[in-house]
């Protein structure tokens, strides 16, 4: 059989350099499919669809809100051929009631053991409309090696440079924190990988550069520090959410590659000025993801919190509007409120206000997110910014003799001819 495999496209945040990642729900659930599955699979982000291919059936991966609708047509599109189609993701999860008006079957929850009887069903005629597995997962020992086999690598660099790989260590999260969905998608529980196959996977994968995706490596301090010890003979660099704040913890990963961490900045305590310098002390990079639009959030607290993002000496900073999405706590909250003014999910992309704040106009938080950004990268702009974030993973790779030919390009002409300018 033959699938077609499908990552709708979506547009990039406002202020955000135009870059793209290699998507990881799809390859993650193409390595759930029987090995005689024929897969093609299409990044539309990045390369266009051939309607007109023929296929025996199409996969839908939506991760994000934004996606979904562009799914929704192209799911209308294959079944008007004819074409079964199968919608899965995050998104599709948190949309499924919609998503059922467009598919012929909505798969909701972790593939792994599952895809056989969906394919069964499929080769039978008799699909259901929904395959809802999120109460029982499989086994976490059941994940394999994502199918990174099914990219087109050289699609996915920034002006000729690779950049990293995604894999997970973990599933599921024991905290559940207000505009996060991940304990409707997944429950509660903190779920790690055998950290020998998390090893296996990341030596297998060429990319000397990877991106651990996992929700937060801050759940189980003994796990952390055994993945970040069998990790260093690896010397992969890698990004991650953040890690937890222990001298201990910051030096293992340390020695395990860190680059730097996704840390959010929620305030302007000594606790986050701390923790940034604790990173920065075990030689890791800071990117701050910075939510706009909380309750407590009046324009001078937001004006004070861009001031102090400045003093901190981060090293990029990434900002966004509060975005109630489907099944949080934000949006149950401020639905029943009747504060939410938008349910288009094309406006639903982190920096769009659809929602009213507490103490402005929508509109005014929508100018306070440009203020932040502008303000942010006033003296020096992202890309300069990102190009010393990059030159100090250069340089790691060079102590450990890790760099490879490949991101040469890194250091000459694209961003240095930006730089010098």
């Amino acid at each position: 059989m033959k699938c077609k495999l499908i990552y709708p496209k979506w547009p990039r945040l406002q202020g955000q350099n135009e870059f793209h990642l290699p998507p990881h729900g799809p390859v993650v659930f193409a390595a759930t499919l029987p090995k005689d599955i024929h897969i093609d699979f299409v990044d539309e982000n990045l390369e266009s669809i051939d309607f007109d291919d023929p296929v025996d059936f199409v996969g839908i991966s939506m991760m994000l809100t934004i996606q979904v609708k562009r799914g929704w047509e192209i799911a209308r599109s294959y079944r008007q051929k004819g074409v079964p189609v199968i919608c899965g993701g995050i998104a599709a999860t948190l949309h499924a009631e919609e998503t059922m008006q467009y598919a012929d079957a909505v798969f909701l929850g972790e593939a792994e053991g599952r895809m056989e009887q969906v394919l069964a069903d499929l080769k039978a005629g008799c699909l259901k409309k929904i395959y809802d597995y999120r109460a029982d997962p499989p086994p976490i020992e059941m994940v394999g090696a994502a199918r990174r086999d099914i990219l087109n690598r050289n699609l996915y660099n920034y002006r000729g440079v690779q950049m990293v790989d995604l894999v997970h260590a973990s599933r599921g999260c024991r905290f559940h924190c207000y505009p996060c969905a991940v304990a409707y998608l997944g429950g509660k529980k903190f779920r790690p990988r055998p950290i020998d196959k998390v090893i296996a996977e990341m030596a297998g994968i060429p990319n000397n550069r990877l991106f651990l995706v996992d929700n937060s490596l801050a759940q189980d301090r003994q796990w952390e520090l055994d993945l970040f010890r069998e990790m260093i003979p690896l010397k992969k660099k890698w990004c991650c959410h953040p890690i937890e704040d222990r001298p201990e913890v910051l030096d293992l990963a340390a020695q395990a590659g860190a680059w730097y961490v996704y840390q959010a900045v929620f305030d302007t305590s000594d606790y986050i000025k701390n923790r940034i310098r604790r990173y920065h002390e075990a030689g890791i990079g800071v990117e701050a993801t910075v939510l706009l639009g909380l309750d407590h959030h009046t324009e001078d607290y937001i004006k004070r919190l861009i001031d102090f993002l400045l003093e901190i000496e981060l090293d990029l900073a990434e900002f966004t509007v509060l975005t109630p999405f489907p099944h949080t706590k934000a949006f149950d909250e401020l639905n029943s409120q009747k504060r939410i003014f938008s349910f288009d999910w094309n406006d639903y992309s982190a920096d769009k206000v659809v929602y009213q704040p507490k103490h402005m106009r929508p509109q005014r938080l929508q100018e306070l997110l440009q203020y932040a950004w502008d303000t942010f990268y006033q003296q020096e702009s992202q890309e300069i910014k990102m190009f010393k974030l990059m030159q100090k993973v250069v340089r790691k790779e060079k102590a450990d003799n890790t760099f490879q030919p490949r991101n040469r390009a890194l250091a000459s002409s694209a961003f240095g001819r930006r730089v010098e300018r």
